[in-house]
């Protein structure tokens, strides 16, 4: 485990490149938000003061309105596609002046993450003095949500493009995409000169990624036009979780600093009715566990995936849905030929265990499962997730994701996309820690 630990240290200060961190080198070069929010994790356990600085950078790119854009392009390299010329943040009028970025959000983590610095400090008094300098913008970057990203007031946010969930292209998007038809654009596609296409979206799956952000941009990334126009509104329960998470988690921390009455009150009203929609809307009881919702055509989008579990991270499901869920993911996903967890359903003709978010698996959601498991005494399956975990990149490598089918891993190649990358570095380091 040493050596792990020792590499993991190594990638992390390798892709640190001076006041953020980058994914991993080629295929990412900037910042993005939830890896900044992971990576920020793993470097709180050997240098605080880079997680700090981490955060505060990432926030830093903040838009006056609350936003906080998934990817802040730091440098001019045009290695990636699509860049800052084709986002073009600065259509919004509220956009951060100091930052190129994009105009769409990734899952609201930096709230819980800053609870997990907090947790792993060992200079606590320090660290809060840190904490008081930044919350407020994670608050303010929850206000955006509840106020711009929730048309119906029910407590659930929206998310208005698959690359905001995060899950970039699961197959629980094809439903919406068999809805649309873009045109067939014409860019040239830098992803696949680091990473084999196998491993990635189709052309055709980028068209459809082009198109809804064209038509954001067409209306200068206006919320309320967005939520009128997007042929993609989706309330997802990865996003929604953790949002939910980031919430409990800047009450606790509010109350360490003291004060800020006005906000825990805020943040307890948001929670309430977020966790009560949550359950009333997203639980599928046939299925036993969580699903998405298509907003634009107003339908449940019926599928298992990774995503589906990550509510027991944040405490949302009862205890009897929560062993109902558990009973799910080990019947479905955790045969004894597979590793936990896959991140679409495996018994699904649309499941693909090398396609980035079709079936691979994930060391972020092994890392929420992890943590989720333990919240409802599942103590020897957490622990199954953290050995599962700790082996994929013990055969492999520290890779962005992994085969979920046990007999790919005999020579050391099951592991896929990005090498030497950072959230599955800090993550494993997290859960080696604890």
């Amino acid at each position: 485990m040493k050596d792990l630990q020792e590499k993991a240290i190594e990638i992390l200060n390798n892709n640190w490149k001076g006041n953020f961190s980058i994914p991993c080198a080629n295929l990412y070069p900037f910042q993005w938000k939830w890896d900044s929010g992971f990576i920020a994790i793993g470097l709180a356990h050997f240098n605080m003061q880079n997680a700090e600085k981490e955060i505060e950078t990432l926030l830093d790119a903040q838009w006056e309105n609350g936003f906080i854009p998934h990817i802040v392009f730091h440098t001019e390299n045009d290695s990636y596609f699509p860049g800052a010329s084709f986002h073009r943040s600065d259509l919004h009028p509220l956009a951060s002046k100091k930052y190129k970025s994009t105009g769409m959000t990734q899952p609201p983590v930096t709230g819980f993450v800053l609870e997990e610095m907090y947790k792993i400090s060992k200079d606590k008094s320090q660290t809060l003095k840190y904490l008081e300098t930044v919350i407020d913008k994670v608050y303010f970057n929850h206000e955006y949500f509840y106020n711009h990203r929730d048309p119906k007031n029910e407590g659930l946010v929206y998310i208005y493009h698959n690359w905001e969930s995060g899950t970039d292209n699961s197959p629980i998007w094809d439903d919406i995409w068999a809805t649309i038809n873009p045109p067939n654009y014409t860019f040239e596609r830098r992803d696949t000169t680091h990473v084999d296409a196998s491993e990635r979206p189709s052309k055709r799956e980028y068209d459809h990624y082009l198109h809804i952000i064209e038509i954001a941009k067409e209306h200068n990334y206006s919320d309320k036009k967005i939520a009128e126009l997007s042929p993609f509104l989706v309330q997802d329960p990865l996003f929604n979780a953790m949002l939910i998470k980031s919430n409990k988690s800047l009450i606790q921390l509010y109350q360490e600093i003291g004060g800020n009455a006005d906000k825990i009150d805020q943040l307890k009203k948001w929670q309430a009715q977020s966790i009560k929609s949550f359950n009333e809307k997203l639980y599928d009881d046939e299925l036993g566990a969580y699903i998405h919702y298509d907003l634009r055509n107003e339908k449940p989008l019926r599928y298992l995936s990774s995503s589906s579990f990550a509510p027991l991270f944040a405490n949302i499901p009862s205890q009897e849905r929560a062993d109902k869920m558990v009973k799910v993911m080990l019947e479905k996903f955790g045969g004894q030929h597979q590793y936990l967890c896959a991140s679409f359903d495996p018994d699904s003709d649309r499941f693909n265990p090398k396609k980035y978010w079709r079936g691979p698996v994930w060391i972020n959601l092994n890392w929420m499962l992890f943590y989720g498991l333990k919240n409802y005494g599942y103590n020897a399956i957490s622990e199954r997730v953290k050995q599962d975990s700790i082996d994929l990149i013990a055969k492999n490598g520290f890779y962005e994701y992994f085969d979920s089918r046990k007999e790919m891993h005999t020579d050391g190649k099951a592991g896929y996309g990005g090498g030497d990358f950072s959230w599955s570095a800090a993550l494993l380091l997290d859960m080696l820690n604890n």
